[in-house]
């Protein structure tokens, strides 16, 4: 397996300038990580220039952007809004191709108020599968996450319950919409994440790694300290021959010393169940 990490705990500060990207790519490399994923909520244009550079800063750091995240919101119940977010994900498909990335993370959408349940899957399958191709032409493949709630989002995503996943999950099967699948997110919403991860690992093409505090509330922690099953997860998806890349989703609020603690926290518990280990200048 190869390790890359969402930064979530630095969010804020990329968001208000305390930190830039360029800062992110370095503590990576400092980290031993092998990649690292970003979001799109922190990239300040979308202009060929500008990536360029972002892409060249991360390769020149030794730790190329593997994932990037967005926040489509397909269940949206205006439609123009609906194809407006087609349309952007579209436009952040093309930045994923020239930063190089390789995962593109979406989503679903939004559990808006009064949204019937049966449009809100037949608009969440829609968008989902609209850009599949456009991806692929690129090099970029699209990944469906059991999601919670989104950065920039009021409500919780509509697909958060577990049947709703796995119903979206069934419609898009054969599609090539690949499951970016996360440790914590469904324990997080009291359904059980072994038994969803069973109907969908044939789809998982990356993990991330998240920890909650308890079951059946969202309340990020520092990986390996909560109650989300990582090590039963990690069992699982080796028996089942994976190998790829793991994403570790470091929440904890803890700054620099809460991914210090996980990632040889994921190393170690990945070889604890057959993984081979990473290689690492330090760890």
């Amino acid at each position: 397996m190869k390790l890359t990490c969402l930064p979530v705990s630095l969010y804020q500060d990329l968001s208000e300038g305390r930190r830039t990207l360029a800062d992110w790519f370095n503590l990576a490399a400092e980290l031993g990580l092998d990649g690292v994923d970003i979001s799109v909520a922190h990239l300040e244009n979308r202009q060929p220039g500008y990536l360029n550079s972002l892409r060249d800063q991360a390769k020149a750091s030794g730790v190329p952007i593997v994932g990037m995240v967005t926040y489509s919101d397909f269940t949206h119940p205006n439609p123009t809004e609906r194809r407006h977010q087609i349309e952007e994900l579209k436009a952040n498909i093309q930045v994923a191709a020239r930063l190089a990335v390789s995962f593109l993370r979406v989503t679903a959408g939004q559990a808006h108020p009064n949204i019937e349940q049966s449009n809100g899957l037949a608009w969440a399958v829609e968008g989902l599968t609209a850009c599949l191709s456009q991806a692929a032409d690129v090099g970029v493949q699209l990944l469906y996450e059991n999601h919670s709630i989104g950065y920039t989002w009021t409500h919780f995503d509509f697909s958060y319950p577990a049947d709703i996943f796995l119903e979206i999950v069934g419609r898009t099967e054969g599609t090539g919409l690949g499951v970016l699948y996360d440790t914590a997110n469904t324990i997080s919403r009291g359904d059980d994440p072994l038994e969803v991860l069973e109907k969908v690992k044939h789809r998982v093409e990356m993990i991330h790694v998240n920890d909650i505090l308890r079951t059946g509330y969202f309340e990020p922690v520092l990986v390996g300290t909560g109650v989300a099953p990582i090590e039963t997860i990690f069992k699982t998806m080796r028996t089942d021959g994976f190998d790829g890349w793991i994403c570790l989703e470091e929440a904890s609020r803890t700054d620099e010393e809460g991914f210090r603690r996980a990632v040889p926290y994921v190393d170690r518990i990945w070889e604890k169940v057959g993984g081979v280990p990473r290689s690492s200048n330090q760890f």
